[in-house]
């Protein structure tokens, strides 16, 4: 057990999983030599070779294909999308071929593909490279969308992605992946996929998020218990399928919520939560429900992105109004 980075837990995993089955493989733009752009990979090739650990062309729809086709071969491929926006380019093959693939083949085949990829801010990356594409992947049926908060969970969920037998979107935030450390195992384990975690055991009122939105929920609830306000942080860690047996708890718990998403508020995870929420558990409710993100615009240039993104002080305001109806 040592304190490792997001960064580092992520690379852990892929090491671990790369030593213990070789049916293994890592392939993307630049994860190779370099160790990819943001160095995840770095040292892998060196370790297990260029035909487990592959540099492509730049060109996403052919990354994603050849996962596809070792997948159906009985191969378990973790693609690297260098940033999540540049998985559109591949879409046909996410949606027409991986998601469906075990349904088209009349449960016969496995699409055992961890796809890993990079959003959010803010960081002041280039136009389309932080953007957060969450609640397009998780309305898409056969496949998961799991989010990290924090390293423990990072390591654990992908080395149980790369286990599971379904497709797997694996999004690590760009704004966390040095920033936020903890203590992990050195050791090989498992965290559970569809599980949500509640991080801050409160009284008054919930908040369901997860990514860098937990950091932020954290703060604002520590801000927020100087006032005298109560506040449970529920960290999804996965949002495709979503624990609503956790969330459901947490809101008869408190009697109520607000959900919290960095992506923009139009058809987003938070508003399907938020209906989930008030069909299961209206009784519950002693305030109407609430929610904080972003607006519904394009994702800010780098020096307005610190105004356009969700705030702790965002948050702070929101629990009030609903604490105070």
């Amino acid at each position: 057990m040592s304190e490792k980075t997001i960064a580092q837990a992520v690379t852990e995993a892929l090491d671990y999983k790369l030593k213990t089955d070789e049916k293994t493989l890592i392939f993307g733009e630049d994860v190779g030599v370099n160790g990819g752009v943001f160095r995840i990979t770095d040292g892998l090739q060196a370790k297990y070779g260029d035909k487990r650990v592959l540099d492509t062309p730049l060109a996403e729809s052919g990354i994603l294909g050849l996962a596809i086709g070792l997948a159906a071969e009985g191969f378990r491929p973790i693609p690297e999308i260098q940033f999540l926006s540049f998985i559109l380019e591949g879409f046909d093959a996410v949606y027409s071929q991986l998601a469906r693939f075990r349904y088209r083949s009349g449960n016969t085949r496995n699409m055992a593909v961890t796809i890993r990829s990079t959003f959010g801010g803010p960081v002041h990356t280039p136009e389309l490279h932080s953007d957060s594409l969450d609640g397009i992947l998780a309305q898409i049926p056969g496949l998961r969308v799991v989010i990290p908060s924090n390293p423990y969970d990072a390591k654990g969920l992908l080395i149980s992605s790369i286990e599971s037998n379904d497709p797997v979107i694996f999004l690590e935030h760009l704004r966390m992946y040095r920033s936020i450390k903890g203590e992990v195992p050195d050791e090989g384990y498992r965290v559970p996929l569809d599980k949500a975690s509640v991080v801050r055991e409160g009284t008054d009122i919930s908040i369901i998020t997860y990514g860098l939105m937990v950091h932020y929920s954290l703060k604002a609830a520590e801000q927020l218990e100087k006032e005298g306000i109560s506040v449970e942080v529920v960290d999804l860690r996965t949002i495709s399928p979503v624990d609503m047996e956790t969330i459901i708890s947490s809101v008869k718990k408190t009697g109520r919520v607000i959900v919290v998403q960095e992506s923009q508020r139009q058809a987003g995870v938070a508003g399907q939560l938020l209906s989930e929420i008030s069909e299961r558990a209206f009784m519950y409710l002693d305030a109407p429900v609430g929610r904080v993100t972003s607006p519904d615009t394009t994702f800010s240039f780098g020096l307005a992105e610190e105004y356009w993104l969700p705030t702790p002080a965002d948050i702070v305001n929101k629990v009030k109004e609903v604490y105070d109806f």
